[in-house]
């Protein structure tokens, strides 16, 4: 087995024979659909949590289309009724596979709080309807296509299979679990943002391999006997990847390796002088056929410390330049993971963002809205990937730390289609971003020194000085967008990363003047440095500047405008007092926060780890290393967050106790110097009555268990000012 190390582009394949059925102007989600575009069965049927959106943002359409431009008949069973089998027969069996995802969304992110509270809504579904997928939606859907077809390849993929590739910690059940791939039953999981290795596997499906033998994909992961390795290739336990040891010295660069001896009864020897050129083609030879043994399943279940090292070792095994195989055991069978996918060169981002797309909701939802669609309907994604590392947030675990940018060229051609064929286009573009917005274009000054890197973050705990921050790339884009015919006013809505954006002063003067709705969304999200250090977040110092070059090219604009500060309550890492201080903080800066977000624990983020084992695996884990303070009571979790809104007077009875209790009853009181009032208005306070019985205990558990983190969620309305 042999991994690739040079990406083969996503559209130099031949097409498939069923090229010649043309584009269908929506995927079919009926046999009906089907027949009316001539097909007599489907190729690949993929099934999704949401509805079907033919729109570049929502994963079923974005593969969708990619697999039709090769060739391949794609049809959809978006949000099946999963209590049996039938709906799951609905295109009948695909020749090549099924493809199962949860949706953009995880499946548990999507249907709980971070206070396991059910949610009223769900932004996926038509008219915002909940209770339409069902908890552990990959699992679960997956299984029924077993029970539909057993016979049928089934690859399972998506945000929530890609933050359970291995075992890891489910915060809904309050247990470490094995990962999603014997519970739901797959062939194969592909992970993170999959198109090439999707492709490819496509096309040797259609070319009778068989899916148990394709097992050289990057970015995929499956199920093998306990011990198989390929031949050729050496395993490598995980505690010699990052546990202290023995030093040992370097070998000399130009030490001679010695040979046996030519004859027998012969002292001569053969000296041989080996190239700086060969020694590191040795090692990367080496180092691409070793696979590093995580602790099990079985081991991690039952030892924090493990759980912390297993996370460590994953994370620093997660550069696409330099990652090794990971395998973990899960009782007589092993969970292989090959090393992540290369990342999409800029050509293949245009040709994946420049399919076909209808742009629009599928036409059997009529009427019905479906507020993810309302949302971003008028929103351009120009990048995705994030090198900030942030430990709360999955966007790292599943797209990676490589920022994978649109051409120019793209960008401007996807706002004329808006424009053109988008209903109720205004001329107002509401977000061009993606999941940072002012990380365009940036990168490693050096591809190589990129390839061998194995930071967990490039702007933590500073800068790094490798890394190109220019901005004039994102300046130019925004410019030429505003010189669009028809476009009137453009946005930034995207999450903004502000200790780079102060490296460029014209880019925060471009920003203020021209794309900001009187609102900036920014993310301190805290100011003491305990939490900030566990999270890898830059200190409030960086937002102070930021601040002040955005007030004064507001001011020189002639705009009254306000940044909207997002701030996360009961981080690990957090105490009370660095929530007083936090809330002190607001209060003498002005802001009342309408809605805050509490930590949300989700698979595989580093944050989650340190929540679990109480450890700090951003540093090397032993049983006696740094330990790290853990908010998990449901009375503190609700302390943290009442901090945040301490001008509400539902929250003032928890504050005066808690203050009274930390010794700060000097900022209960009527004056200016005090946090919360003395008095209490009628109807207020009231303390609600607890919940009998855990809300996902109150159901029957799932088939089998299956869990999904999806990238945090983050309130939608602005901090008001005081």
């Amino acid at each position: 087995m042999h991994m690739e190390t040079a990406a083969r582009p996503i559209f130099s394949y031949r097409k498939h024979w069923a090229e010649r059925f043309g584009i269908a102007p929506f995927l079919p989600m009926s046999r009906e659909e089907m027949h009316s575009l001539g097909w007599d069965e489907c190729d690949v049927i993929i099934v999704t949590g949401d509805a079907y959106i033919d729109h570049p943002s929502f994963g079923m359409a974005l593969v969708g289309r990619l697999l039709e431009a090769q060739g391949f008949r794609v049809g959809i069973i978006s949000q099946p009724d999963w209590h049996s089998a039938a709906d799951f027969k609905r295109l009948g069996k695909p020749r090549l596979f099924f493809g199962v995802t949860a949706g953009n969304m995880d499946s548990m992110v999507n249907r709980y709080t971070a206070d396991r509270r059910i949610r009223s809504t769900d932004a996926y579904t038509p008219d915002g309807a909940p209770n339409k997928r069902p908890d552990h939606a990959v699992t679960v859907y997956a299984q029924r296509c077993r029970e539909a077809y057993s016979d049928a390849p089934l690859v399972i993929g998506s945000i929530e299979a890609s933050l359970r590739r291995i075992a890891h910690y489910d915060y809904w059940s309050d247990k470490m679990k094995r990962s999603i791939l014997p519970d739901a039953k797959a062939d194969l999981l592909l992970f993170g943002n999959a198109e090439r290795a999707l492709v490819e596997l496509a096309h040797r499906l259609a070319k009778g391999e068989s899916i148990k033998t394709i097992r050289d994909l990057r970015g995929s992961a499956f199920m093998v006997p306990r011990g198989w390795r390929p031949e050729g290739w050496s395993e490598a336990d995980s505690t010699t990847v990052d546990t202290p040891g023995a030093i040992h010295a370097r070998p000399d660069p130009y030490a001679m390796v010695q040979q046996a001896p030519v004859a027998a009864k012969s002292t001569t020897q053969v000296v041989q002088f080996h190239g700086r050129e060969q020694r590191v083609a040795a090692r990367k030879d080496a180092r691409a056929h070793t696979v590093v043994r995580l602790p099990s399943y079985e081991q991690v279940k039952d030892d924090p410390v493990l759980d912390a090292h297993a996370s460590r070792t994953f994370h620093l095994e997660s550069n696409p330049g330099n990652a090794r195989a990971l395998v973990q055991a899960h009782g007589e069978r092993d969970v292989w993971l090959n090393p992540p996918p290369l990342p999409l060169a800029t050509a293949e981002m245009d040709h994946v963002y420049g399919l076909p797309y209808a742009r629009a909701p599928h036409p059997s939802y009529g009427d019905a809205k479906i507020p993810a669609w309302e949302m971003i309907r008028f929103s351009v994604n120009i990048m995705r990937g994030c090198f900030g590392g942030c430990t709360f947030c999955s966007i790292t675990e599943h797209e990676g730390r490589i920022i994978q940018s649109r051409s120019e060229a793209s960008i401007l051609h996807e706002i004329e289609e808006i424009r053109d064929k988008t209903p109720g286009f205004t001329g107002v573009i509401s977000d061009i971003g993606g999941p940072t917005a002012n990380m365009y274009r940036m990168a490693c000054k050096d591809p190589k020194i990129e390839s061998s890197c194995r930071r967990l973050s490039c702007v933590y705990p500073g800068i790094c000085d490798n890394l190109n921050t220019d901005h004039a790339p994102l300046i130019n884009l925004y410019r030429k967008v505003r010189a669009l015919p028809g476009i009137k006013k453009v946005f930034v809505a995207s999450g903004l990363r502000y200790d780079l954006a102060v490296r460029s002063p014209d880019y925060v003067k471009e920003l203020a003047t021209h794309h900001v709705g009187g609102y900036l969304k920014i993310a301190p999200e805290h100011i003491a440095e305990g939490p900030l250090s566990k999270m890898m977040k830059p200190g409030i110092g960086n937002y102070d500047k930021f601040k002040a070059l955005f007030d004064k090219f507001s001011r020189e604009a002639g705009k009254e405008q306000y940044l909207i500060p997002y701030f996360i309550a009961a981080h690990p890492g957090t105490s009370d007092s660095d929530m007083l201080a936090l809330a002190l903080w607001l209060k003498h800066n002005g802001f009342r926060l309408d809605q805050v977000q509490t930590f949300l624990p989700t698979p595989l983020a580093l944050a989650t780890t340190m929540y679990h084992t109480g450890k700090n695996p951003l540093h090397k884990v032993s049983a006696d290393s740094e330990e790290v303070k853990i908010v998990r009571s449901g009375r503190q979790r609700r302390l943290h967050k009442a901090f945040l809104r301490y001008h509400d007077p539902e929250n003032w009875p928890l504050l005066r106790e808690a203050l009274r209790q930390m010794g700060r009853s000097d900022l209960i009181g009527n004056g200016k110097k005090h946090l919360i009032p003395s008095f209490q208005p009628a109807g207020t306070g009231k303390t609600l009555p607890r919940q009998a019985v855990h809300p996902l205990k109150k159901r029957a558990a799932p088939a089998s268990p299956a869990v999904s983190p999806g990238r945090r969620s983050r309130a939608s309305k602005p901090a008001r000012r005081v």
